[in-house]
């Protein structure tokens, strides 16, 4: 039979960037960006430190969650030492070198490589977090055979966590198709409940889940309830007053439309959906306009170009189809983040700050089953706000 430990903050004089809120269980976010981990989990945990490198998304975050216990700078600048404890660490490491539109380079290079920067920050702390969250794109499982994953699982091994892997789309939850991968970790001291775990594959685990599974050690099958069916889709989010293209830019936008595509543009249009979303790509030396229509957004990114913002046709009350780019509030809620979530700075800014961040109803749906259950084993809550009141 497993040991079974009390979570006890050890006493300490270091000096420590914590905010005073403490009702909850402790969270340390790494990479928390524009802090939507934080808003999905503040009716849960109280994130008591949070770092990031980007002055811009940092911004946002502290807007929205304050300022006394983010730290703005690079990971490489961290001490596990100067770190409040906490009950879990959660990273949403970059995925540059992981993601399939990118060069794949791996886990290993400069901006994913990040992610033992954060094992490395942990390994310095008196005491280690009980649960662990790491957070990334499709990549992270699918390219190269599922080594990068490996490396990583192997790794929370070698420090005494039992590793499994789950696969969430956001399109579940918001009308946005955003598939990413989260690996929880758990202490091996803990005995991880039955009705948490399952002895086989879920809904959750998709192929590429399954061929790195036994590859693994100490891998958890973990068991997730799936969602309610999503009710609303794309044009239920829309600000309808948004201002349009001029009619130049639309019809050029048209003109990039493949003829078929545009036939079915104008058929659907006519039948039922009022909201067709879509990229720019470079087909064969031409730049295409790639629609949806489904009445779903495609997976939002970082508006490094013009053809990573995502363009939507729009037909109005009178049956006309305009273009426009989607607005910073509409990108917020395809992220599943409340109209009172601020965002300040430029709509470059606010893009990005939304297209490089997790989405909210994902992270509340995976912290109400599995994080905070998993947290209410490795600590006595009761016993814990004792000691820290």
């Amino acid at each position: 039979m497993s040991k079974t430990l009390t979570y006890k903050p050890a006493k300490s004089s270091r000096r420590q960037v914590v905010r005073e809120e403490s009702n909850f269980f402790p969270v340390t976010e790494f990479f928390a960006g524009s802090g939507l981990v934080t808003e999905a989990l503040k009716d849960l945990f109280s994130v008591v430190w949070a770092n990031g490198i980007c002055e811009r998304k940092a911004k946002v975050y502290q807007a929205n969650h304050g300022t006394t216990h983010f730290l703005t700078g690079p990971i490489q600048q961290v001490r596990g030492i100067d770190l409040p404890e906490a009950v879990m660490s959660w990273a949403s490491f970059p995925c540059q070198d992981l993601s399939l539109a990118g060069n794949i380079v791996g886990i290993k290079s400069a901006r994913s490589g990040l992610v033992w920067e954060w094992l490395r920050v942990l390994d310095e702390c008196p005491v280690l977090p009980p649960v662990l969250v790491a957070e990334n794109v499709i990549g992270l499982i699918s390219a190269h055979g599922g080594d990068n994953y490996l490396q990583l699982h192997n790794a929370l091994c070698q420090r005494g966590y039992s590793v499994g892997a789950i696969v969430l789309d956001a399109v579940n939850w918001v009308p946005q198709s955003r598939p990413r991968v989260f690996v929880l970790a758990v202490s091996t001291q803990f005995e991880i409940p039955a009705r948490l775990q399952s002895a086989e594959p879920r809904w959750c685990h998709p192929d590429a889940i399954l061929n790195v599974a036994g590859k693994c050690q100490d891998w958890i099958w973990w068991n997730l309830p799936k969602p309610f069916p999503r009710k609303k889709g794309l044009s239920d989010i829309l600000e309808r007053d948004a201002p349009v293209d001029l009619p130049d830019r639309r019809d050029n936008l048209f003109e990039m439309i493949p003829p078929s595509r545009r036939k079915e543009l104008f058929s659907a249009a006519m039948s039922g959906p009022s909201v067709f979303p879509g990229y720019r790509r470079t087909r064969n030396g031409k730049q295409v306009l790639e629609l949806r229509f489904d009445n779903v957004a495609g997976c939002l990114r970082t508006p490094e170009g013009g053809s990573s913002r995502q363009v939507v046709v729009i037909r109005d009350e009178k049956g006309m189809l305009n273009t426009r780019l989607l607005t910073v509030r509409e990108t917020a809620r395809l992220m599943g983040a409340p109209d009172s979530y601020q965002i300040p700075g430029s709509y470059n800014d606010g893009y990005k700050a939304m297209g490089d961040a997790v989405a909210v109803p994902v992270v509340k749906w995976l912290a109400r089953h599995l994080l905070d259950p998993l947290c209410r084993i490795a600590t006595n809550k009761e016993v814990y706000r004792a000691q820290v009141q």
